[in-house]
């Protein structure tokens, strides 16, 4: 994928925020074998949406909504605030934090601000696809499925699937 490419698929995202995340973007996309046109196609689709055009890194929402969730590991007070949607896939939760850190040995749970960055932001979207196991459901046109994974339902699905054809067509 090239920088023209991802312009012409995240075609609300501005030059200054291509050009910081797309280095990222290749960088981990290789590393987590986000490498096929399913793949990246769906992979793009859904990280557009999520971080509206590479917009946020960091969820609108204040988290408050997440509070005392279990199911996200947030039991003490404070964690839905402390552990809102963060990087271009919105990881959340206690869970999520402490499973990336784990994973990465980067310290997010005690410091969940570092997934703001562009790095981060898309290191820990390609590290949470791989690891929901999305590009076997890349592989074979499960896009609804990836997005059921990502956000629980189908929410914002019609921009999903305008972004995932239009990758598939740039691509």
């Amino acid at each position: 994928m090239t920088l023209d490419q991802l312009k012409k698929i995240a075609i609300h995202a501005s030059q200054r925020r291509l050009e910081a995340i797309y280095p990222f973007l290749i960088k981990y996309m290789t590393i987590y074998d986000i490498s096929t046109k399913a793949r990246i196609s769906a992979f793009l689709a859904q990280v557009i949406h999520e971080s509206g055009s590479f917009t946020y890194m960091s969820e609108i929402a204040s988290g408050l909504s997440y509070e005392g969730r279990k199911d996200l590991g947030n039991i003490h007070k404070g964690d839905g605030i402390k552990y809102k949607g963060r990087g271009l896939i919105q990881i959340t939760g206690r869970n999520n934090y402490i499973q990336i850190s784990k994973a990465t040995g980067i310290d997010f749970l005690n410091n969940p601000t570092l997934l703001e960055t562009p790095e981060n932001a898309v290191m820990s979207a390609c590290w949470w696809w791989n690891s929901r196991h999305l590009n076997t459901l890349a592989d074979t046109y499960q896009f609804t499925a990836i997005t059921h994974k990502i956000n629980g339902g189908e929410n914002g699905l019609k921009e999903r699937l305008f972004y995932y054809k239009l990758a598939q067509q740039i691509l």
